[in-house]
């Protein structure tokens, strides 16, 4: 199919809907495709957390999400402005107990790492005072914090994108595929993308990790979120907080199952103060990995104008603005050093 100057962009998750936006911010057509429906994929989740990567043995994939991590203020400002809706967003910083003696001493190297690394005024500490309605237990009395962190809650601010793509004109076409024939397209369409890759190039780029996440009638709206033994638990702007999630490798179908179950009781042990909240909804899903770990931005081997968008897994709400002005970088100007990190596995 020839071009008509539209450029398509296959998937309505995170990574597609950046995409369009970015594209649109730039003065082009643009018309998503989404075979089922906005967040039917990992995207609709309910975590929701923007944290940074540990900041000791800095390297280009750290440095990387960091930069996008920084972007987001802008980026979702700009977004709630065309659409008039709310993303979620909030820059409320992160707690996390800390264990005994020894990791509070180690911890020091870490603080020190932030502070190379991280912009002045977003370092991490020690409290032994946190405040708020949901702390969790700490058995030293300390916690480490850090103000880089931020939230989103995923399904609002899809919708937010959503809108702010088709106030600026640009079409979503729900329950239809992208056409396969059309240059050029942006195809960010999650664990069935990534599997498709496997029998197209026929060697493992990348699967799917189920994920299970609870969203609970909680509120702390200004509170940091919480990470500890493994799991997030994020309050979000609108009176919920946010459960998750699991990471499961070996899986006999994507719907919730009794791991999701388990993640109340494991939340509750670490802020008992979530102790009888009500559980609003149970989500499930299969979260998009490469093989490299790091988010795929990299032309389609053999097919010309096709740009491949997908990898986000745990990180994909935090890289979408990076990823996404890319991309627009790609497509509307012809760039081609992409960062290494970005290449398919």
């Amino acid at each position: 199919m020839a071009s008509d100057g539209t450029i398509h962009v296959a998937g309505a998750g995170i990574f597609g809907l950046s995409c369009a936006w970015a594209l649109l911010q730039r003065g082009a057509r643009v018309r998503v495709f989404e075979a089922r429906r906005i967040g039917a994929g990992s995207s609709g989740g309910h975590v929701g957390a923007l944290a940074p990567h540990a900041p000791e043995n800095w390297n280009p994939k750290k440095a990387l999400q960091l930069e996008s991590l920084l972007s987001t203020t802008d980026f979702w400002a700009a977004v709630e402005a065309a659409s008039a809706l709310p993303s979620g967003y909030g820059r409320t910083g992160r707690l996390q107990p800390v264990a005994d003696a020894e990791a509070a001493a180690r911890l020091q190297d870490r603080i020190a790492a932030a502070e190379r690394n991280w912009p002045a005024g977003m370092e991490m500490s020690l409290t032994d005072s946190p405040g708020g309605p949901l702390v969790p237990h700490s058995p030293t009395g300390l916690w480490l914090l850090d103000v880089l962190t931020a939230r989103l809650n995923p399904r609002a601010a899809l919708a937010a994108l959503a809108g702010a793509i088709r106030a600026r004109g640009g079409d979503i076409i729900e329950g239809r595929p992208a056409p396969a024939d059309h240059a050029p397209t942006i195809w960010a369409t999650g664990t069935p993308g990534l599997l498709e890759l496997n029998a197209s190039l026929d060697r493992r780029i990348g699967q799917g990790v189920k994920g299970q996440s609870l969203l609970l009638g909680f509120a702390a709206p200004d509170s940091p979120q919480v990470f500890a033994d493994g799991l997030h638990i994020v309050p979000h702007a609108d009176g919920t907080t946010a459960i998750g999630s699991t990471s499961e490798n070996s899986y006999d179908h994507d719907r919730p199952d009794e791991q999701a179950d388990a993640l109340l009781a494991r939340a509750v042990s670490i802020c008992p103060a979530l102790s009888g909240a009500q559980v609003l909804d149970v989500w499930a899903g299969l979260r998009p990995r490469a093989r490299s770990r790091a988010p795929v931005l990299a032309p389609w081997p053999g097919r010309a104008g096709h740009l491949i968008a997908n990898g986000g897994f745990k990180i994909g709400f935090g890289m979408a603005p990076l990823v996404a002005d890319l991309a627009a970088q790609v497509v509307l100007d012809g760039r081609a050093d992409l960062p290494d990190l970005f290449a398919l596995p």
